[in-house]
């Protein structure tokens, strides 16, 4: 696993995000997002809330939620989403150089900027260069991870091999397509199936 600072990488994807968003319409912030009953607004306000957290806050949150973290993870992004896409812009901006973070591996912080950009910008059509090294490092983080996402059940007994850049991981049917389409899979976003290929691809599908 990557052992660089990641927080350059995380900063100028929040950026790059920000900058991609500035003079979307009403009907664009309101477009349903690759998380499933999340609009690309609720997306962004997710991602603003993330980055204020801390370990302290995670927990007094999560216990006002009931130990329920789909619950509190929405109530956050809707909180965070504000009162229109400008306000909820406005706050994650607030946010873009913020090094604060949930407990756990920073790499989750460096999945946050991998993901859910896309999320966002493949419904609204926006095409974007992520930085090859982060999309490793955040597929090599979930890979052995069924916390919230199910990864590692998802994957197993498949090889994931990239086309674009030097990485591959798992043993077994072969799936194969660009770095970004394979995170996306893998982490159960159906829209990174049509840019993959190979023998294990049925299988990978009926657990997407």
């Amino acid at each position: 696993m990557a052992t660089s600072d990641p927080w350059p990488v995380i900063h100028e994807e929040r950026r790059a995000l920000a900058a991609d968003l500035e003079g979307l319409t009403d009907a664009q912030w309101a477009t349903p997002s690759l998380c499933a009953g999340w609009t690309v607004r609720d997306v962004l306000g997710h991602m603003t809330a993330t980055a204020k957290m801390t370990p302290p806050r995670f927990v007094a949150r999560f216990a006002g939620a009931g130990f329920r973290f789909n619950a509190m993870a929405a109530k956050d992004a809707a909180a965070e989403a504000g009162a229109s896409g400008a306000d909820a812009l406005g706050r994650f901006r607030s946010q873009l150089t913020a090094t604060t973070h949930p407990p756990g591996p920073i790499e989750a912080m460096v999945g946050e900027v991998m993901l859910h950009p896309e999320d966002i910008r493949r419904p609204l059509g926006i095409a974007h260069a992520y930085p090859p090294e982060g999309l490793m490092r955040a597929a090599d983080f979930y890979k052995g991870s069924n916390l919230l996402l199910g990864t590692k059940n998802r994957i197993a007994g498949l090889t994931l091999t990239a086309t674009d850049v030097q990485w591959s991981t798992g043993s077994g049917p072969e799936v194969s397509g660009p770095m970004l389409d394979l995170l996306l899979a893998m982490t159960g976003r159906k829209a990174g199936l049509a840019g993959l290929s190979g023998p294990g691809l049925a299988t990978l599908q009926s657990r997407t």
